[in-house]
């Protein structure tokens, strides 16, 4: 079974996020491709409200993972983290990419329209698909402790 992905943007990273969610549409390892917005014909809803939205889609079970854009990358995954359960972050190098999922088991993936080249969050998103976290890795114990401060189960020393 292919992933299923949320997709979002404020006005600032609408292009890129068309583009990738072409990208993803016609990836056989993706079968279904949710938008969150922004459209096109909008003024646009803040960052805040897309990286919520998308982080919803993933705590609700609708989605497995997210791919956001605005201007930096950096709000939309400050707002996807707000959601309980969802990991999430800004990446624009290959090997950060492989850690957001090898290491944190991160669900959210953003990129930033003014600080990468279009080509390359194109490839490092390619690169994401690819990945899946390891439950038995050394990470495993990490994203553990995350997990168990979130849900309020954090023991003395664990956080």
């Amino acid at each position: 079974m292919g992933l299923r992905i949320v997709v979002g943007s404020d006005n600032a990273g609408f292009e890129y996020k068309e583009a990738l969610k072409a990208d993803l549409e016609a990836d056989d390892r993706v079968d279904e491709v949710i938008d969150v917005g922004v459209g096109a014909n909008t003024d646009g809803n803040p960052y805040p409200n897309i990286g919520v939205a998308a982080g919803e889609k993933i705590s609700d079970g609708e989605a497995d993972r997210a791919l956001l854009v605005c201007g930096t990358g950096i709000g939309v995954a400050m707002a996807a983290g707000k959601v309980p359960g969802v990991r999430a972050s800004v990446a624009h190098d290959s090997f950060s990419v492989e850690r957001l999922i090898k290491s944190n088991n991160a669900q959210v993936l953003t990129f930033g329209q003014r600080v990468i080249g279009l080509e390359l969050a194109r490839k490092l998103a390619g690169e994401w698909l690819g990945y899946e976290f390891d439950e038995s890795s050394a990470s495993a114990d990490k994203v553990a402790v995350l997990s168990a401060y979130e849900s309020g189960n954090a023991k003395d020393g664990d956080s």
